[in-house]
């Protein structure tokens, strides 16, 4: 978790799918992020010493009655308590199952990598909570359009982001055989944009009608 938290914005960015709220332009990219923000125990995920202390800061919240179970933990990303792995709950939900597998291959990479780096005795990057809340304020705001805020911190392009996320990455797709397949899905995104940035598109040239196309698959540029 601790290696993969700095990464959050840029996945968040990448995914960002929900720029309506009641049929009105938001000026988010990423609105369910915002509204997630409201639960009492939201956004990135804290930094943790050991799985101990994890286990402990969980126990305390439940302790203190601020949330009621552990599937209240709505941390951008978290522990599963049913499978012995990472659950990755800040992107939003694709328009087409081809913008799922581009960030599921990331996803994983990322996860391989962290392991890499952790059997190798590597220090993860460290960023402020503060510093993480506002890269995340600013990743749900313009998804990949203009900066991100790099794992260091770094306010840069969203291209130069991207392709730091690649480089960091590319040891793990290459082993798993998805480089190709994930380097093609980017290329994709970075020419159309976005899901958020697809349904303003739609909106603007075709209204209600067309927004509802592209969301149903019917659309020329849903991807299905």
């Amino acid at each position: 978790l601790n290696r993969l938290r700095v990464w959050l914005p840029t996945l968040l960015a990448m995914s960002a799918n929900s720029p309506l709220w009641d049929g009105r332009d938001t000026g988010f990219a990423s609105w369910r992020t915002i509204v997630f923000g409201r639960w009492p125990v939201s956004g990135p995920t804290p930094c943790f010493r050991t799985l101990a202390d994890y286990e402990a800061r969980i126990e305390a919240l439940l302790e203190a009655g601020v949330i009621a179970d552990r599937g209240q933990l709505y941390w951008q990303a978290r522990l599963s308590d049913r499978y012995p792995t990472l659950e990755v709950r800040c992107l939003d939900v694709q328009l087409d199952a081809t913008d799922a597998v581009l960030l599921t291959g990331i996803v994983r990479a990322l996860v391989s990598t962290a392991i890499a780096e952790e059997k190798a005795g590597a220090a993860p990057v460290e960023c402020p909570p503060e510093l993480l809340h506002a890269a995340m304020w600013h990743a749900a705001r313009h998804g990949l359009n203009g900066s991100l805020v790099d794992p260091q911190g770094r306010r840069r392009s969203a291209g130069d982001v991207l392709w730091l996320l690649m480089r960091h990455i590319t040891p793990a797709l290459e082993e798993a055989g998805d480089e190709r397949e994930v380097g093609a899905l980017l290329h994709r995104l970075l020419r159309e944009g976005t899901p958020a940035d697809r349904q303003r598109r739609a909106l603007a040239e075709g209204g209600m009608p067309a927004l509802t196309d592209l969301i149903t698959g019917q659309g020329a540029g849903s991807g299905r």
